[in-house]
């Protein structure tokens, strides 16, 4: 704790966003191992659990990873490769590709959610709704600002 506040009072915003994002990113790789599912590449517990969340196109997924369409591309190949998605051409457009979560997929989504869900549990406890609601407010609007940058430079 600093002389007129907190500990975290005197620390930048993004290295805070690091350090939370790693609490995340521990909980989940714990609970991937223990279930079985150790070998899901870099960014892939990303994808499975938002094709899980939202049923949305691959595309919608992997746009906030920031990668390459390359890097996205083999990430999917490794993907496939391991039995956690399923590729099959789009029977309402066969130039396209739909890609869907196999049952694999679908277990291991549920152990990525279980993760979230025990840290969002412990977060809960330890500062009550009322933060969480802002601590969501204040992430949204740091995303709004940054695609507002983005788009303000196109």
């Amino acid at each position: 704790m600093t002389e007129n506040g907190n500990w975290f009072d005197e620390i930048a915003i993004p290295a805070l966003l690091r350090a939370a994002r790693s609490t995340y990113g521990k909980a989940i790789r714990e609970s991937l191992q223990v279930a079985g599912f150790d070998d899901i590449p870099r960014n892939g517990a990303f994808v499975i659990s938002g094709i899980a969340r939202s049923g949305a196109p691959l595309a919608d997924v992997v746009k906030g990873l920031g990668s390459s369409k390359q890097a996205v591309g083999q990430l999917v190949d490794t993907l496939v490769a391991r039995g956690y998605l399923d590729r099959a051409v789009d029977p309402d457009d066969r130039r396209r590709l739909t890609v869907t979560l196999t049952d694999r997929g679908l277990a291991a989504a549920q152990a990525i959610r279980s993760a979230v869900d025990d840290v969002d549990t412990v977060l809960l406890a330890d500062v009550g709704t009322e933060h969480i609601a802002h601590t969501r407010a204040t992430l949204a609007a740091l995303i709004a600002a940054g695609d507002r940058d983005h788009h303000d430079s196109d």
